[in-house]
């Protein structure tokens, strides 16, 4: 098993996470600083910074509402890390990012395979956003960002839009580009004044305001599994 599927599963941090820790040679297997080609075979002992990895006590899936300011990072050094707004017994971490001026939905689990397969860019899930710009919204401007942006040296990939009101809209994204809605927006001659993520995938963000968080019920997390388990049949079969 690759080094970086390895510590995922354990619940110790995500893959982006791990090949952090890799690139500073923080893991060792057998003794032996690994690199990012690293594979862990049976009866291996892999240890983070000379020691072993924590056993996770049990999953955990919280669905969080991110006020701005708050910063995605599992720094604590760093202030306003969003796991000091979320405080838990166990080693959690986002499920992808919002950044700092941003605010919404995030989900926060120790179950990285899960995590990773909801964040990597390939599996192509729905993520939805109200955004309210600075001057009036038009259907050619929905047209626009439904077809694809011009952005980060590429054309964004086709996005479902719709109007909520004379300055507000909602658009539904498959992929996540740094600073995505901010910078399509921008091209086209807007200004973001407000972004908020409000559904990922099945789960929505609902009635939670600005910094409260829950955990998420049993059937929304059976539904995300079993949407990962769909796209693994069907990558399976091509």
């Amino acid at each position: 098993m690759r080094i970086q599927k390895y510590i995922s599963l354990t619940g110790y941090c995500s893959r982006r996470e791990t090949q952090r820790l890799i690139q500073a040679e923080r893991i060792t297997i057998n003794g032996h600083v690994c690199d990012k080609d690293s594979v862990v075979e049976d009866g291996d002992i892999v240890l983070i910074d000379h020691k072993e990895i924590p056993i996770k006590q049990s999953m955990i899936y919280i669905a969080y509402n991110k006020s701005v300011g708050i910063i995605c990072t599992s720094n604590p050094s760093i202030e306003g890390n969003i796991f000091a707004a979320v405080p838990s017994s166990e080693r959690i971490f986002p499920v992808g990012r919002l950044d700092k001026d941003s605010q919404g939905l995030i989900l926060l689990t120790n179950d990285g395979e899960l995590a990773n397969r909801i964040s990597y860019a390939d599996y192509e899930h729905e993520k939805e956003y109200e955004v309210t710009v600075n001057q009036p919204v038009t259907d050619l401007f929905l047209q626009k960002m439904a077809e694809g942006v011009a952005i980060l040296d590429t054309i964004t990939k086709p996005a479902i839009t719709s109007q909520v009101s004379k300055y507000v809209f909602r658009i539904i994204l498959t992929q996540g580009l740094n600073r995505q809605i901010r910078r399509m927006c921008k091209t086209l001659g807007y200004e973001v004044e407000k972004l908020e993520r409000i559904r990922i995938m099945n789960v929505i963000l609902g009635d939670l305001k600005a910094g409260e968080w829950r955990e998420l019920g049993k059937t929304e997390v059976e539904e995300l599994k079993y949407q990962m388990y769909l796209e693994a049949a069907q990558r399976t079969a091509l």
